[in-house]
């Protein structure tokens, strides 16, 4: 376990019980999360407000507590630290929207599951992401300044599309949807509603409206059914 104390000279990090010269009064626990998680924690929650651009390394810092030499020591640039935190917002979004999908489900339950998810565990992750989806938020924001960050983002949006194109093929094979349903177009039906509930959640117009969208989704996907 490690302790962050403030010393009269500034912060420091006792990987101890004995911290000699320091206020022991416990300001944070890191509760087993290293410098540089906790730097990659502070820059995803930064970068969910502020946009990549905007999150200067200063900020880094001063969220995480660290120094410029700690932060170096960790990663070679921002945009090294980019890469780690793009890492660091997919595993949190595959184990909010991913949890309970399996082939003990039929494929539409599959979607619909991950679609409470979505709208239940990822959507309201405000400890992660306090200012709404962080892939959002940064495909805007580098596409054009940015395209070769901001393409590392397009291929998760991709993917998305695919997993979900992937199931309703599946549920129209095994007959768990009605004959005649168009896959390709009930794949951009669900994926544009969840992009546009994202959008809005992350627009502050969140609320009831946002859970009402993706409860419409699932509606539609239903009367789909057999």
């Amino acid at each position: 376990m490690t302790l962050l104390i403030k010393r009269q000279t500034g912060w420091s990090v006792c990987a101890s019980g004995r911290c000699p010269g320091a206020d022991l009064t416990p300001i944070f626990w890191f509760l087993n999360m290293t410098l540089k998680e906790s730097i990659i924690h502070e820059a995803l929650k930064l970068y969910s407000l502020k946009g990549f651009l905007g999150t200067t390394i200063d900020d880094i810092l001063r969220a995480s507590n660290a120094s410029k030499g700690g932060f170096y020591n960790h990663f070679k640039s921002k945009e090294d630290l980019f890469h780690h935190v793009l890492r660091e917002a997919r595993g949190i979004w595959r184990q909010r929207n991913l949890t309970g999908l399996g082939e003990d489900n039929t494929p539409v339950t599959n979607v619909i599951r991950f679609l409470e998810n979505f709208r239940d565990d990822y959507l309201e992750d405000s400890d992660n992401f306090p200012g709404g989806c962080i892939f959002i938020h940064l495909l805007v924001e580098l596409k054009d300044q940015n395209p070769h960050l901001a393409k590392e983002i397009h291929h998760g949006f991709l993917g998305l599309r695919g997993m979900i194109r992937r199931y309703l093929s599946q549920a129209l094979e095994v007959g768990e949807l009605k004959e005649g349903v168009d896959i390709a177009a009930m794949t951009e039906i669900i994926f544009l509603g969840i992009l546009g509930a994202t959008i809005t959640y992350s627009a502050g117009e969140c609320g009831k409206n946002d859970s009402k969208s993706i409860d419409f989704i699932i509606d539609y996907i239903k009367l789909a059914q057999k």
